[in-house]
């Protein structure tokens, strides 16, 4: 399975050119626009349907490609300044922001391009949820939880529910299995709603060939849904035959990935034949800090503490291998950043600091993918201790107890420094136990 990541305005119209179809007895209001500046923005409020650009408080955000738009400061809404945001207000900020380079917290730059624009929904914290859908191996995985936005990634396994379903469940045990795994901190009025929003969700998932699809939060007020982010990637091994039911659809570049170096483009290229997730951005191929990194949030937070904690040019990557990865794709993934942090010493003269580190994986076979980063160790041993590599590793989740044991065994037999510890070391000590100095 390719997986092609669309923006949340097209994932958005997808929703509600089928909500009909899918989503019995509920409402979903879509209203949003995707623009490019503060004057188009302003246009299309004089478009016959568009009225509530001038009517309504707004909410503004970049739609590029990349999370944590509120905690990289890129979310515009009445809540960040007195009163509503107006039309003016949005197109004001649509242009400022527009205007110059932006630098995330992860490390991505570029110009923003594209933005969504949508009324402002007044709610409480405890009427968001969290739902999302993946693709694992054979099966797929339906992710629920009673909490929504921001913060859900933080203790995940305590906050999110999964049901594991076969490729073969009728829509009877599909319905059965939602049902037995709906968190049970639900409020009960509200129980019975998500848990027919969750089966319904599922099936549009499936029947629309999405790779993956998140909505965080999703807004629950009586019958209502608002779905206020939405994260979604397609099949687009399936394109030639869901071309109606997706409509013009376009399969935009990350953002700050316009340029690309070839090692970028080559794993880049792995990812579009993978079903798992592969992403590599180089900041300074000069840089000391290297990170292979499991998980799309935990590659956030990873470079997030290396800024906090040293020079932010000193981090040399940002990426992820993450949604289980095979063994041989986890071992090119590993060799490429192997072979770009070796080919430079540092200026000076100081030893490279090699994490591998990630959250508690959910189903991600940790043996399996560290089986491919041994294998990337024994081609590169000699060329990492040439740099005064010394690598620090944090992992939990399936099999990670042999997983540590095998990485740890193959670096002593290979003469390279490692440090390895498990779930019980907090997520990113790791960091400050390779930047500490000894």
């Amino acid at each position: 399975m390719a997986q092609r990541a669309i923006r949340e305005y097209d994932g958005k119209k997808i929703f509600a050119k089928h909500w009909n179809e899918y989503f019995s007895g509920f409402k979903y209001d879509f209203q949003s626009v995707l623009v490019s500046s503060g004057d188009e923005l302003k246009e299309k409020a004089k478009e016959h349907g568009f009225e509530w650009l001038s009517q309504k408080p707004l909410v503004v955000k970049p739609d590029m490609l990349f999370g944590k738009r509120g905690k990289n400061g890129l979310v515009l809404f009445k809540v960040n300044k007195p009163g509503d945001v107006t039309l003016n207000d949005a197109a004001n900020w649509i242009d400022e922001k527009s205007s110059h380079e932006t630098l995330l917290i992860s490390g991505q730059e570029g110009i923003l391009t594209h933005f969504i624009v949508e009324p402002f929904t007044p709610h409480s914290q405890d009427q968001e949820y969290y739902i999302s859908a993946t693709t694992v191996g054979e099966n797929d995985v339906l992710y629920m939880s009673s909490e929504g936005g921001m913060e859900v990634e933080e203790g995940w396994e305590e906050k999110v529910n999964e049901a594991v379903v076969p490729i073969n469940f009728s829509e009877e045990d599909i319905e059965h299995l939602i049902r037995a795994n709906i968190p049970q901190d639900i409020p009960a009025d509200k129980k019975e709603i998500f848990t027919t929003f969750a089966k319904q969700f599922f099936k549009f998932y499936r029947d629309l060939n999405f790779a993956y699809l998140e909505i965080n939060p999703l807004v629950i007020i009586e019958n209502n849904m608002h779905i206020l982010d939405l994260v979604a990637r397609l099949d687009d091994t399936a394109g030639f035959m869901m071309k109606d039911k997706w409509g013009e659809i376009e399969f935009p570049t990350a953002f700050g990935m316009d340029k690309k170096t070839p090692e970028e483009e080559a794993i880049a290229a792995a990812d579009a034949k993978s079903g798992a997730s592969l992403k590599l951005t180089i900041l300074n191929p000069m840089g000391r800090v290297w990170t292979m990194v499991a998980g799309g949030g935990a590659s956030v937070v990873y470079a997030d503490t290396i800024a906090d904690m040293t020079d932010v040019n000193e981090l040399a990557n940002y990426g992820e291998y993450s949604g289980g990865p095979t063994t041989a794709e986890t071992a090119f993934y590993a060799e490429t950043i192997f072979d770009l942090m070796t080919r430079h010493k540092d200026p000076k003269g100081r030893g490279k600091i090699l994490i591998i580190g990630g959250a508690i994986a959910n189903f991600t076979d940790v043996a399996k993918t560290f089986t491919g980063i041994i294998q990337a160790f024994e081609k590169y041993a000699d060329k990492l201790k040439e740099v005064g590599t010394k690598i620090y590793v944090r992992r939990g989740g399936p099999n990670y107890k042999k997983g540590l044991k095998d990485i740890k065994e193959a670096a002593d037999r290979l003469g390279l420094y490692m440090e390895v510890y498990g779930p019980q070391t907090h997520v990113t000590e790791i960091v400050r136990i390779a930047l500490e100095e000894k």
